[in-house]
């Protein structure tokens, strides 16, 4: 007899929910006509980071790797600090890419995201 397929969907769902979700926690809110997201990032080195924008996606990842300084006569038993990659993307459509502002402070990103003004292209079509 097999596990039912919602034993592994849960499941998957949890790994991925430790992976990323839980390292990359985030708030995404409108204000002033602006996208607002803040992302709790704990870890990670303003240099570490990299923000990238591509037609209205923002992707943010980390990328942390500690080169080893094992001291002599130290026997690590686990290491689990050695390398750790994370990213989360997000689609915002139309923005202003080019005044993005980003900050981060204590182990949180804030991003802010202008949105561009949408223009009515609304046409009415004669039927003929």
């Amino acid at each position: 007899m097999l596990p039912s397929r919602i034993f592994f969907d849960n499941f998957l769902d949890d790994f991925e929910d430790n992976k990323f979700k839980k390292m990359m926690k985030c708030d995404i809110y409108e204000k002033d006509g602006n996208y607002n997201v803040v992302m709790d990032i704990p870890g990670f080195s303003k240099e570490d980071i990299k923000i990238e924008c591509d037609n209205g996606i923002i992707t943010i990842s980390c990328e942390k790797n500690e080169e080893s300084n094992e001291e002599e006569g130290k026997k690590y038993l686990r290491k689990e600090r050695k390398f750790e990659k994370c990213e989360r993307s997000f689609n915002f459509g139309d923005i202003k890419e080019d005044e993005i502002v980003a900050n981060y402070n204590d182990g949180t990103l804030t991003l802010t995201i202008p949105k561009k003004e949408k223009v009515e292209t609304k046409k009415n079509i004669q039927i003929q």
